[in-house]
């Protein structure tokens, strides 16, 4: 009788260890796509937990700002905005970020440079803002650059 209360017991003791070792281990997905009047994006939540207990979250959706140029250096991989009087970094890739004006027309990155007032396009990828679109708000014949030639001859 002893022999079999003592299994009884390790069993209940087995099933209860298998129980709460699936319960800790599992994983939930939730992803949620949102429209606004500022554009379309989507956001995803990936929750991961474990028998550490470490939980890890991702959260992208793309947003619209306004503000002007700070900083451009061409090869540079980043970009610096004021808009609302504090400048940021927005990172780039000039291979999928495009530049257009107002009209939608394509802009060269060369034309771009201080001062000059865009609209943009960005995603927050952890603690990086990456800008997929600018368009700059300065017709394109005002943002070409001028060269003038001073010729001097003597008598």
């Amino acid at each position: 009788m002893k022999q079999n209360r003592l299994t009884k017991l390790l069993a209940a003791g087995a099933v209860s260890a298998i129980a709460l070792g699936t319960a800790v281990a599992q994983t939930t997905t939730q992803e949620t796509t949102t429209t606004g009047t500022t554009g379309a994006g989507v956001s995803a939540t990936t929750t991961t937990g474990g028998t550490t207990g470490v939980t890890a979250s991702t959260s992208t959706s793309a947003l619209d700002g306004t503000g002007t140029i700070t900083t451009y250096t061409p090869g540079s991989d980043y970009i610096t905005l004021n808009a609302g009087g504090t400048p940021s970094k927005y990172y780039y890739d000039t291979k999928t970020t495009t530049v257009v004006d107002s009209a939608g027309a394509t802009v060269d990155w060369s034309l771009l440079r201080s001062d000059l007032p865009v609209k943009y396009t960005y995603v927050k990828q952890g603690d990086r803002m990456v800008i997929s679109k600018i368009i700059v708000q300065k017709p394109v014949k005002e943002i070409t650059k001028e060269t003038t030639t001073t010729t001097t001859t003597s008598h």
